[in-house]
């Protein structure tokens, strides 16, 4: 662990907080004493937030019969925790501004590890699927934060991402004294979200467990991982998609017993949601 790191993530003043119309619903639906309205209420002080709810919530992906045409309706179809996903998804994405190229090519990956995460937590039934969906949102989350921080340095580790056909994490460390999953993982500790989705977010590359950390949080840091890898794969906010890429003996697959079969099955579903409701998801 970065102690270091973490004490200076812990006392800086320049890191985005959490916006605030995610900390009222996530605070609304904890509570468990919210009813729909007063969640509408709360979403509706932010037009740009309840437009891309709205949007969101009307795509396949969520499956509904009928159009959604009001907050309070979003929320009695889609239910308390699928609204807190998509809330702090919608208000999150401020935080990817300004929305060049690189900021849009890591909110694209970003949602779509969301989406793919929550599909992945719904067949594999190991773990709560609108928590995955968060995971998968904020797995990279680190990144966002170099930029915002650092933009030369975190175009030096794109560049030679590309020019080196190298994985980000591979090369992050020669820049920067951290990897972005710990930067990633000690904002949302800041931020004060669940343990489970923190250490996931730190531990999707590295699987670093201790014997504290039991099969829950396992299970869940894969969900994270294996959908991560599956939309670097697929393409998703990556350059190019690595369809000769093998996953079948990544330690997520082996962790949520996914065979060839299974992962095919998955990488189809994900690539068709995606595809059919891109313009959903890559809210502006």
């Amino acid at each position: 662990m970065n102690e270091e790191l973490k004490k200076t993530i812990m006392t800086t003043g320049d890191l985005p907080p959490m916006p605030v119309v995610a900390t009222k619903v996530i605070q609304l639906v904890e509570s468990g004493k919210a009813d729909a309205a007063e969640i509408a209420r709360a979403i509706s002080s932010d037009p740009a937030v309840s437009a891309r709810i709205l949007k969101i919530a009307n795509s396949t992906f969520y499956g509904c019969r009928r159009e959604i045409q009001s907050l309070s309706d979003a929320v009695v179809v889609l239910g308390h925790n699928t609204l807190k996903g998509l809330a702090v998804a919608a208000a999150v994405k401020e935080i990817y501004r300004p929305a060049g190229l690189t900021e849009n090519m890591l909110w694209e990956h970003s949602f779509g590890v969301a989406v793919a995460a929550r599909i992945i937590a719904g067949q594999s039934r190991r773990v709560n699927a609108e928590e995955a969906f968060l995971a998968g949102l904020f797995h990279d989350f680190g990144k966002i934060i170099m930029n915002l921080r650092e933009k030369d340095k975190f175009r030096q580790v794109i560049e030679r991402c590309y020019n080196e056909t190298l994985p980000f994490k591979d090369i992050e460390q020669s820049v920067f004294p951290y990897t972005h999953a710990e930067l990633g993982g000690y904002v949302l500790e800041k931020w004060n979200l669940p343990k489970t989705l923190i250490n996931s977010v730190m531990m999707h590359h590295t699987f670093a467990f201790t014997d504290q950390d039991d099969a829950y949080q396992q299970s869940f840091t894969a969900v994270t991982a294996l959908a991560d890898l599956i939309c670097i794969k697929l393409g998703i906010g990556t350059r190019a998609p690595l369809e000769d890429m093998d996953i079948t003996q990544s330690q997520a697959a082996i962790i949520l017993e996914m065979d060839e079969e299974m992962l095919t099955q998955l990488e189809g579903v994900i690539s068709e949601t995606y595809i059919k409701d891109k313009g959903f998801f890559n809210i502006q």
